[in-house]
């Protein structure tokens, strides 16, 4: 491993979750939320990982990920100092994107969409979660409805036509949570996507 390589070790150690059990409380209970309520935003803090990955996403990985579950890092997001923390901090292994549980990056990277798991029709729910992180957030330019929405929600989506198809997939298919800056939002795969609206 050349010296560019090797990873800064305050970087590793730093940015974990200051008190543990609170933190992933809040945080399981912030994610579950998000969820449970497609296209709402939440609050989302408590975790730092190094340059390149925001704060809401890097508390849900500290919140979610162990040594039992898989990640992906896709290239805008992937580097040393993000591995050594990430494993550091939750024994994650680090897997190709057709293995992961999680996959955190910018849409682009992470696509195409359907080189995650999407379950199979005895364990729907052996299938990805996207971690997908926006620069901002944007005016919404999709509507939502489903389990979890009242009449309906709206949310920004970088691809709405892909994530229609995703939908379509139900019971099978990806989940997704949306991170920017400090906040999070969630498009469970059962939420019926209609462009703009």
């Amino acid at each position: 491993m050349t010296a560019s390589m090797t990873p800064d070790t305050t970087d590793i150690y730093s940015g974990g979750f200051a008190d543990p059990a609170v933190a992933s409380a809040h945080g399981f209970r912030a994610a579950m939320d998000v969820m449970a309520r497609p296209g709402t935003w939440r609050s989302l803090t408590g975790a730092r990982a190094p340059a390149g990955l925001s704060e809401a996403a890097a508390t849900l990985l500290l919140t979610l990920c162990d040594p039992e579950t898989g990640v992906y890092l896709a290239q805008d997001v992937d580097s040393a100092a993000l591995r050594g923390w990430l494993t550091f901090h939750t024994g994650a292994p680090l897997v190709p994107a057709t293995e992961a549980d999680f996959a955190v990056g910018g849409w682009d990277a992470l696509m195409p969409l359907d080189q995650f798991r999407i379950g199979c029709s005895q364990y729907p729910d052996r299938s990805a979660t996207l971690v997908v992180e926006l620069p901002e957030r944007r005016a919404p330019n999709a509507t939502l409805t489903g389990p979890g929405i009242k009449d309906s929600a709206r949310l920004y989506l970088p691809d709405s036509a892909a994530l229609q198809r995703n939908a379509m997939l139900y019971p099978l298919g990806v989940d997704l949570f949306f991170t920017s800056g400090a906040d999070v939002a969630a498009l469970p795969r059962s939420t019926q996507i209609t462009q703009g609206g």
